[in-house]
């Protein structure tokens, strides 16, 4: 899985037969001169996919950054989407994709060219980034490490909008019953002062603000003092919608709008721990719940599947479908410090709570501080298309 999260966009290789300049064989006498060496031609690699059948307005290599884009992040996002789409509509290209043996970029390229075609999408969004952090953690809770991983409650339950009170127009919500009707489960402020919920299994204790990131990225690593390592995992949410603290920092003062990276609000968060920092967090009412598993090396989306580093996106599953492939074109505008765009083959692996709209991605950038400090620079504004098998009209 792991690509480096963060490479900058490559160049398209192009392919060039190299021409020698002859040089002069050297005389030898005697009765056994030397013949000169004879050197082969290289041989020059095959281009099997070009021209494109695909309609010139519906070619790959129309879209923007598509020449100077990673032909192998283009490749790992097709891989995947085979794996989630088997036997769907990307089925003869993943067969097709399958049979090749790829010795370049422009081989990629090509091919890709010939067998996808792009449906636009109108308008334009967002992209944030995210990541899978790494983060400290105890077992026994102390000044520091004061937070603990609150596993799924069992009193949190998911129901039709419409049973709520008052109802919802959601299709499904998060509730809690009391007597007979369904209302909408706890705040994060009330959650904070409920005691711990760690199941079955042993305490977990955070740092505040790092329990707070996880929250938003959904899940991360656990590191423990004895060299041990564990994953928390999303396991459920309590419902709220989201709500970004960078807008309520800038609004009261407390950060300008051009410095709401995510290392800044995480370093004044942990320079403020206690009810100050707490205050802020709790402005987002949403709360993310874990659970536990063993050590692994790969994070995994809602789509059941390892999630590739750069070529990976969350997405809102009531808008795009899972699987499906996408050419993000995300540029930075003013915000300090990120990197200017982002132009690539992505596939939709993931979801999030706060993904909301037809014209919304979340890049999946890694695990580890690098990562978390690329993600945390990414908010981009998003033009996006919607990449799918070219079928020849019959």
């Amino acid at each position: 899985m792991n690509l480096k999260a963060g490479l900058a966009v490559m160049g398209a290789l192009l392919v060039a037969a190299c021409a020698e300049t002859p040089t002069k064989t050297p005389v030898v006498t005697g009765p056994h001169p030397v013949p000169p060496v004879t050197r082969p031609e290289p041989a020059k690699t095959p281009l099997p996919y070009l021209p494109s059948p695909v309609p010139e307005d519906r070619r790959l290599s129309n879209l923007p950054g598509w020449g100077q884009s990673d032909a192998f992040i283009a490749l790992e996002a097709l891989r995947s989407t085979c794996v989630y789409k088997k036997g769907r509509q990307y089925v003869q290209v993943c067969a097709d994709m399958a049979k090749q043996e790829f010795n370049s970029p422009v081989e990629i390229m090509a091919f890709l060219n010939a067998r996808l075609q792009v449906e636009p999408i109108e308008g334009t969004g967002l992209m944030t980034g995210y990541y899978v952090p790494d983060y400290e953690a105890r077992h026994e809770p102390d000044a520091e490490f004061s937070e603990p991983v609150r596993m799924k409650p069992a009193d949190l339950l998911v129901v039709p909008g419409s049973q709520l009170t008052p109802a919802s127009s959601a299709a499904k919500v998060a509730a809690r019953k009391v007597g007979d009707l369904y209302m909408p489960y706890f705040t994060r402020a009330e959650i904070e002062q409920m005691p711990p919920n760690f199941g079955a299994g042993p305490a977990y204790y955070m740092r505040p603000e790092d329990y707070f990131y996880m929250q938003l990225q959904g899940s991360g690593f656990l590191d423990l003092p004895d060299g041990s390592r564990v994953y928390a995992a999303y396991a459920a949410d309590n419902g709220w919608p989201f709500v970004g603290i960078a807008k309520v920092m800038t609004e009261r003062g407390i950060l300008e709008k051009n410095q709401t990276s995510g290392d800044n609000i995480h370093a004044w968060l942990a320079a403020h721990r206690g009810p100050e920092a707490a205050e802020i967090m709790n402005a987002n009412p949403r709360y993310g719940f874990f659970s536990i598993q063993p050590e692994t090396t790969d994070a995994v989306g809602a789509s059941g599947l390892a999630l590739p580093a750069g070529s990976a996106i969350a997405v809102d599953p009531s808008q795009n479908d899972l699987g499906d492939l996408f050419w993000i074109d995300a540029n930075a505008g003013t915000l300090k410090d990120a990197f200017p765009e982002y132009r690539r083959l992505v596939s939709a692996l993931d979801t999030g709570g706060a993904i909301k709209g037809k014209i919304r991605a979340d890049l999946y950038v890694g695990h580890g501080q690098r990562a978390g400090s690329e993600a945390g620079r990414i908010k981009h504004q998003l033009k996006m298309w919607r990449i799918v098998p070219y079928v020849p009209a019959s």
